[in-house]
């Protein structure tokens, strides 16, 4: 069973992880000019918890369909799978009106890989 204490941690590896990529790439926007800071910080929270729902979910399906690819690519193709969930949490945000727009195929490659390895560090940080 899943605590609520490792819930939260992977919530706010994600959000950071969100956070880092939104600051690192012109193409991906949290909010709007004019959206204050307390919304933005909501809406990446938010933003979050889909990805989490979408990494728990919807990756470890593709990853086992994707598994031939994975294997001939030496671990290359998860780079896509991960562009990928980045952009059906996209599409998630948007369906449940969140401002989270990444514009571009390189944008989400680019942000895919920096929000697994922030996220990766994030949760080594505080699994402590």
């Amino acid at each position: 069973m899943v605590s609520v204490q490792r819930v939260l941690i992977t919530i706010i590896a994600n959000a950071v992880a969100l956070a880092v990529a939104a600051v690192l790439f012109d193409g991906i926007r949290v909010g709007s000019a004019s959206t204050g800071t307390g919304e933005q910080v909501s809406t990446v929270l938010l933003v979050g918890i889909v990805l989490g729902i979408v990494n728990a979910i919807v990756s470890p399906v593709v990853k086992l369909l994707a598994l031939p690819l994975i294997i001939l690519t030496l671990g290359l193709f998860l780079l896509l799978v991960n562009a990928a969930m980045l952009w059906l949490t996209t599409q998630l945000a948007e369906a449940f009106e969140l401002q989270f727009v990444v514009d571009g195929f390189w944008t989400y490659v680019g942000g895919a890989l920096v929000i697994a390895i922030v996220g990766m560090a994030v949760n080594a940080i505080l699994d402590d």
